[in-house]
Order: structure tokens, then sequence, then C-alpha cells
């Protein structure tokens, strides 16, 4: 009974770590609902001045990096992060562009490597979620073969039968944490969005 228990559950298990039907085959590894967007385009969060003579030179500037670094934090409400950009985007026309165009630029740079960061930890998740999937497979057909061996073993049946519990309580963690994770890249595009439509309003 515990081994036809088990042997659903791998079939559970194999279904959610495959990816969804329909999925973007260049992706085999991404897990989520959402398409797969590698990267932000300038032109769909920014109406703004061309910001190519700009590059990393965000960086150069101790105050505006500070204010990337802290604008770029999801743990700062988006209303308190827009007042930081009011606040300090303020002087002439000329220099409010400047530093408009410098804050925007980091911002960019940062959530764009943000969510590479967060998307590729994904796939690697859910790399790990067919290897375990294999290994409880194979782990189950072991435990098979050992109740029904003429010379059963108790304590190492036992043993495995605890080890595959184990196993597939991380892979049911994993995949809560990553229905979870799933939402962050669609976050991390809609702050930039709102940043930098700040940084364009204070701007004018």
């Amino acid at each position: 009974m515990r081994s036809r228990a088990v042997l659903a559950g791998i079939v559970l298990m194999a279904a959610s770590a495959a990816p969804a039907l329909g999925a973007d085959p260049r992706y085999p590894d991404w897990p989520c609902p959402q398409a797969k967007v590698p990267e932000i385009s300038i032109a769909a969060v920014w109406s703004g001045p061309a910001i190519d003579d700009v590059g990393t030179s965000w960086k150069d500037d101790a105050k505006i990096a500070e204010l990337v670094a802290k604008l770029a934090a999801r743990r700062i409400p988006l209303e308190q992060a827009q007042k930081d950009i009011s606040d300090f985007l303020t002087g002439t026309a000329e220099e409010k562009t400047r530093k408009g165009k410098l804050l925007f630029a980091g911002l960019f740079d940062t959530l764009n490597a943000q969510r590479t960061s967060v998307m590729n930890g994904l796939e690697r998740v859910m790399r790990k979620q067919r290897e375990a999937v294999e290994k409880v497979r194979g782990d189950t057909i072991a435990l098979q073969e050992m109740q029904s061996s003429a010379t059963r073993d108790e304590a190492k049946i036992e043993e495995l039968g605890n080890q595959l519990n184990w196993e597939t309580r991380i892979f049911e963690d994993r995949r809560r944490v990553m229905k979870f994770v799933c939402e962050v890249p669609t976050a991390i595009d809609q702050r930039l969005f709102a940043l930098a439509r700040e940084i364009q309003q204070d701007m004018e």
C-alpha cells in the first residue's frame, strides 16, 4: 500500500516538475506559468530622454548609486521610493535631466540584474526538482524490491521509507517556494515602470 502511494506521489511530482504545456521551448527549465522575458527593454518602461550617453556612469556618483540601491530594494514601499525621487530631482531643468537620466539608468541596470538573478535561481531549482523526481523513483523501486524480498530487512525498509518521505517533503517545499518566487520578476517589472514614470514626471 505504501509503495503504491509513493508511486502515485512520483507521478504527481513528475507532473509538477515539468513546465506547463505550451511553454516556450527556448526555455525548457522555466517553471512559471508567466512567459519568460529574459530582460526588460528600455522602451517598455521609459519614454524620457535617451540614456545612450549615460552607460554605467551613474555608479561614479556616490549619491545616485546610494539612492539607486535604496529605491531598487523591494522592502522600501513604492510610495516612499516615489517621494525620494521627487525630493532628489530638484534644480534647473538641465540638472533635473542629468540626475533623472543617471537615476533611471542605475535603476534599469540594477532591477534588470535582480530579475536575471531570480530567474536563474528558478531554473536552477527546476533542474533540482527533476533530479529529485528521478531520485525518488529510484528509491521507490529499491523499496519495492526490499519489501518483496524473501529475506526482508525491516530496519532498512523503514530507513528507506523515511528517506523517501523526507525527499518528497523537500520537493513539495521547493514547489511551494517556486510558486511564490514566480511572481517576483513581474513585481520587479512593475516597480521599475512605476519608478521610471515618477522620474519622468519629476524631470518635467
